[in-house]
């Protein structure tokens, strides 16, 4: 049983996580079902009330809860997620928690001091009550863990598309198309306009040595940055192609006629799946390395940037040396199969329940 908190809009990452972890469980032996606690239409009290005619049935079962402060608490201060744990195990379900938020927020301000205290404590605690904690980052990457946690593993997510290795076979730009960078997905506010800046340095750097290239942004936030990056990249011989949310399988069509895939929403880790989109689609990523950037990530074809290092020389490195490009993208496909693909995360999954208590099918 997968319980998830609080729905995204206008998607929702962590459900389609769920959704194509469960197919591939399947092969597995494992079935997991979905269910949704309704805690911000209902209330807490109402909602753990529906739980309680249903949870004496999950005994048998393990019961994953997918973390992210935001899904158990409107502004990030996730403490009754705790109380939803405790719950859990008052009936002896056996319980597990995903952390798909591995680390706690950041930010400069009083209010911000005290979220990321409370959501320490939340996530320490949390560990020490559950069967089992998935991080989607290394452990070592988690200083906030409890001191000889033995309950832990590591296992990276994948991305939430459909067979993205038939992008591995599509067309990439040849002689007589622009080449083509894509990005996929941007943040909101100033954090978006920065990594906008970001992008067009990039695209200026690469335009002004090559020629002629193709920017195709699409996914989360694109649209609203589209008068931003028309009026930045204004004069520049750059191509916008812009959509908005696509279709998983629009996704795995634009990567596939793409050949570098830039992620620009902040240092790369083995949690962001829209850069680990463009590693199962075999590109060459480019992207900035932070204090998460570790392996399996590394081991794909990523060219890793300094902070305050523009984009701009590696992605010139990338288009510029089809031999070049294609090792990446090799071993992209590598890591893919190895690491992130849907059928290795979920023997992880397998071996994890398995090696904690066992699994039912």
């Amino acid at each position: 049983m997968a319980l998830l908190g609080r729905r995204d809009e206008p998607t929702d990452a962590v459900e389609e996580y769920c959704h194509y972890l469960g197919a591939a469980l399947e092969a597995e032996g494992i079935s997991l079902e979905f269910e949704h606690v309704p805690w911000c239409e209902l209330g807490w009290r109402k909602a753990l009330a529906g739980m309680d005619r249903r949870v004496g049935h999950w005994k048998n079962d393990w019961v994953l809860i997918q973390y992210t402060a935001l899904a158990w608490s409107r502004r990030g201060f996730p403490l009754r997620f705790l109380g939803l744990v405790r719950f859990l195990r008052k009936y002896g379900v056996r319980c597990g928690v995903v952390f798909h938020d591995a680390q706690p927020y950041y930010g400069s301000r009083l209010v911000d001091h005290v979220r990321r205290r409370l959501q320490i404590h939340t996530m320490r605690e949390a560990v020490r009550l559950a069967d089992l904690a998935v991080l989607t980052t290394p452990p070592e990457k988690a200083q906030w863990l409890p001191a000889g946690a033995q309950n832990v593993v590591f296992i990276p997510v994948g991305a939430n598309l459909p067979s993205p290795e038939t992008a591995w076979t599509k067309e990439r730009s040849g002689q007589k198309r622009r080449p083509a960078v894509a990005v996929f997905s941007l943040s909101q506010g100033r954090v978006g306009a920065e990594e906008v800046k970001a992008i067009v340095d990039g695209m200026r750097y690469v335009a002004k040595r090559i020629g002629p290239v193709r920017l195709v942004v699409f996914g989360r936030n694109a649209e609203s940055a589209e008068k931003l990056l028309r009026e930045s990249l204004h004069g520049m011989d750059v191509e916008l192609s812009l959509s908005g949310i696509l279709a998983p399988e629009e996704v795995v069509r634009a990567l596939g006629q793409s050949d570098v895939l830039l992620f620009a929403r902040g240092p790369i880790s083995t949690r962001r799946g829209s850069a680990i989109a463009g590693i199962a689609c075999g590109l060459p990523v480019v992207a900035m390395e932070g204090w998460e950037t570790a392996a399996p990530i590394t081991e794909a074809g990523v060219v890793l940037t300094q902070p305050g290092e523009q984009f701009g020389p590696a992605l010139m490195r990338v288009l510029g040396d089809p031999a070049y490009r294609e090792r990446l993208a090799e071993r992209s496909r590598m890591a893919q199969q190895s690491y992130f693909s849907w059928q290795a995360i979920a023997q992880q999954y397998s071996a994890a329940l398995l090696g904690h208590g066992g699994a039912r099918s």
